[in-house]
């Protein structure tokens, strides 16, 4: 299987001292979908914010066969898109058009192409005819699919998600676990929901003090670290 991420020997301190991550090693396939599961602490979040370069530790990343490095951060946040656990910390603009827009006016993408990627990601999250709303007057359910399609108008190969299902009612948890499941990029998946994780995700990985302590199915891991 093509991987497109791949990360060696990843260490990370915080300024106070904490080892946040201690020598992660890991591997994402592409078009594969693997759940990151453990307690509060344990160096998930830090993980992600290191694959788009928001954080920067010891050892090697590579996304799409290209170096992290600060010369590219650009082409790897064009490559890998972040749906943040609280919808409002992505949606900022006076319209839905406005915050799906921005990331493709950013790069340069054509009024006419910008226009079909919103039509298109709009149909995908099942949101037509949004585009002149609020985005502070949608619902939590709303806002999540709202600030996914953003990210699909940038047209990443990798999705990270940090507790997607974070503030929204069973139905709308429900519609969001058939929408991601639709999706053909690879995703990596912060969770504490068990039943999210084994709906969405082909395998898992246990982080424990900053390390990855066991992968395998969400299931097995689930029983090995009574974590349900």
């Amino acid at each position: 299987m093509d991987s497109v991420i791949e990360v060696r020997g990843l260490r990370f301190s915080y300024p106070d001292g904490v080892e946040a991550l201690q020598g992660v090693d890991f591997t994402l396939g592409a078009a594969e979908t693997v759940a990151l599961l453990g307690a509060n602490g344990s160096g998930k979040t830090t993980f992600l914010l290191h694959l788009v370069g928001l954080l920067s530790g010891q050892g090697e990343i590579r996304v799409c066969g290209q170096d992290l490095t600060p010369e590219n951060v650009a082409f790897v946040r064009r490559k890998i898109g972040v749906l943040f656990q609280d919808s409002d910390d992505q949606l900022f603009m006076p319209t839905v058009a406005e915050d799906i827009d921005f990331g493709p006016l950013n790069m340069g993408v054509s009024p006419d192409e910008i226009e079909r990627r919103r039509a298109d990601a709009l149909r995908r999250v099942g949101l037509e005819g949004l585009d002149e709303r609020a985005p502070h007057h949608l619902s939590a359910g709303q806002k999540r699919r709202i600030a996914l399609a953003g990210l699909l108008t940038m047209e990443p190969e990798v999705i990270l998600l940090d507790e997607p299902a974070t503030f929204l009612d069973p139905p709308a948890r429900r519609g969001l676990v058939r929408l991601l499941g639709g999706l053909p990029q690879a995703k990596l998946i912060v969770t504490h929901d068990l039943s999210l994780a084994s709906a969405l995700a082909t395998r898992a990985v246990f982080f424990e003090q900053g390390r990855i302590a066991a992968e395998g199915s969400v299931d097995e891991l689930a029983e090995r670290f009574d974590w349900r």
